[in-house]
């Protein structure tokens, strides 16, 4: 798919997973494929064959695809129908593929969840001894994509009433989701946007005085 790089000593491989992430990962893998002049590969895994992938799913593959034509990196990987462990897969393409540098984005998981099951960059570097690992933060990708249109975030809230959802800034047992409101910066009213974690994935609404536009916009499943 892309051009073989100058430089062979080193290799790099993005690990994507569904949700708004990924390109950010993408491109911050590019950046330092174009520091480093070396190859840079793109790998995402999942226990489903690609046919049975939903519209959600499917768009994020196409998304990944052109962008990976668009930088031209080396190869776009799609391992699936993969019954084995992630980490594992990793593994078996870092070995192929002589990778010395993998970026990952952190992952959603409670201390308890890493208490019981262990944390996945742990099981990684157990698996992976021969790589550096770049973990790209959650938060360090809003706070790239905001800088300079919002206001620094607040902890928030998002309630239901009888017009939909609304923000607050004041936790009760009628909040249902827990995030960061970023007001609009040069305005006196709630406008802007309301970033929180679902399903272990990022999603934001738009808030227009206290309210949530329209909750069909939700970037992703909210279910009631």
């Amino acid at each position: 798919m892309g051009k073989v790089k100058g430089r062979m000593d080193e290799s790099i491989l993005v690990c994507v997973y569904y949700g708004p992430n990924g390109e950010r990962l993408i491109r911050r893998g590019h950046k330092m494929a174009t520091i480093m002049d070396c190859p840079l590969y793109i790998l995402t895994v999942d226990p489903l064959p690609y046919d049975e992938f939903d519209a959600e799913k499917s768009d994020y593959i196409e998304r990944w695809q052109e962008l990976a034509e668009e930088l031209e990196v080396e190869e776009f990987i799609i391992r699936d129908n993969e019954k084995r462990p992630s980490a594992k897969v990793i593994k078996e393409v870092a070995h192929q593929h002589n990778i010395t540098q993998i970026i990952i984005g952190q992952t959603a998981q409670s201390r308890w969840e890493e208490i019981t099951k262990g944390s996945f960059m742990n099981v990684l570097l157990r698996e992976i001894a021969f790589v550096d690992f770049h973990v790209v933060s959650v938060d360090r990708a809003i706070k790239e994509e905001i800088d300079g249109m919002f206001e620094k975030g607040v902890r928030a809230y998002l309630m239901e009433d009888d017009d939909g959802f609304r923000v607050c800034f004041t936790l009760s047992k009628e909040a249902r989701f827990e995030g960061i409101f970023f007001k609009e910066i040069g305005t006196d009213f709630n406008n802007g946007l309301f970033k929180f974690m679902s399903n272990n994935k990022m999603c934001q609404v738009h808030i227009t005085d206290d309210q949530v536009t329209d909750p069909s916009l939700f970037t992703c499943k909210v279910e009631k």
